[in-house]
């Protein structure tokens, strides 16, 4: 049960418009790390395939921007494939890969609040047969309360060193969306979310261009 409504909230976090993530950096990079990174395997560890690949797939062009050849592991597997660390080494020799991103779910806090919608009202008036009176009817649509939604959802990504395999650099990003359940937007949350992944590669220095 637990497992459904993380994903339903991550599905709705992957659908919906967010404001800027916070970076929170847990592992700075160590002086000893063999960065800068050319060639980065991109892995997201969700329940769901699909939403493994939509993040994957916008962490990888939020690199290829910034001038690194990145792949998106789900672009070598599919839905029944083993999410496992053989599968990944696998792919890190195929692709001579000298890094891998991994990002993977530390929480999301939903919550919800009902507000009342405003009534519409419309008004019909009729002349009668009295001077100066008038027939009125009132009618009233009044729409169902609207369900507000609020998720945090917190994020962290670490990037393994192929060399060591070992971490040698971990962030946790943090996003609040606010959104009502009827509505269905673009991708901007999940694009925030790549962005501030990278950024911080750049930042950091993990990155060569």
């Amino acid at each position: 049960m637990k497992k459904l409504a993380l994903l339903a909230a991550l599905t709705l976090f992957l659908s919906a418009c967010a404001g800027g993530s916070k970076v929170t950096r847990i592992q700075p990079l160590s002086e000893s790390a063999d960065a800068p990174y050319k060639n980065v395997l991109v892995v997201s560890l969700f329940d769901s395939f699909d939403l493994r690949r939509i993040l994957e797939q916008e962490v990888v062009k939020e690199l290829q921007t910034q001038g690194v050849n990145a792949v998106a592991s789900t672009s070598m597997m599919n839905t029944r494939t083993p999410v496992n660390r053989a599968t990944f080494l696998e792919m890190v020799d195929k692709l001579g890969s000298d890094s891998v991103l991994v990002t993977q779910i530390v929480n999301i806090d939903t919550t919800s609040k009902m507000k009342d919608m405003n009534p519409q009202a419309t008004y019909n008036f009729r002349s009668t047969y009295y001077y100066n009176v008038w027939s009125v009817e009132l009618t009233e649509y009044k729409e169902p309360p609207m369900v507000n939604l609020k998720h945090d959802v917190l994020l962290a990504t670490q990037l393994f060193s192929v060399k060591t395999q070992e971490p040698v650099w971990t962030i946790e990003t943090q996003s609040q969306i606010k959104q009502n359940v009827d509505q269905r937007t673009g991708g901007a949350a999940i694009l925030g979310e790549a962005k501030a992944i990278v950024e911080s590669m750049a930042s950091d220095r993990l990155i060569a261009k």
